[in-house]
């Protein structure tokens, strides 16, 4: 990391209250951040090219199952019927 980013980094951390391993902190959370866009891009790089109906269609299909993996967790008064 260059100097200039190093101290912009810590000026605003010390700003906002510095605790102990703030900095970490920091690093860590904008790393998985980072992390996660770049995934993101590469997710929309592969499905670029697919029928934006068969995508909709995927996502529906994942988004029912995992409603309902979830659902199967909860006690039966907190369930929704789908």
């Amino acid at each position: 990391m260059s100097k200039e980013t190093d101290a912009a980094v810590r000026n605003m951390l010390v700003q906002r209250g510095l605790k102990k391993g703030g900095l970490s902190q920091f690093i860590e959370e904008a790393v998985k951040w980072r992390l996660f866009d770049q995934t993101l891009i590469e997710a929309r790089e592969s499905f670029s090219e697919l029928d934006q109906c068969v995508l909709q269609n995927i996502i529906c299909e994942a988004s029912q199952v995992e409603r309902e993996e979830m659902q199967s967790t909860l006690p039966s008064k907190f369930r929704k019927p789908y």
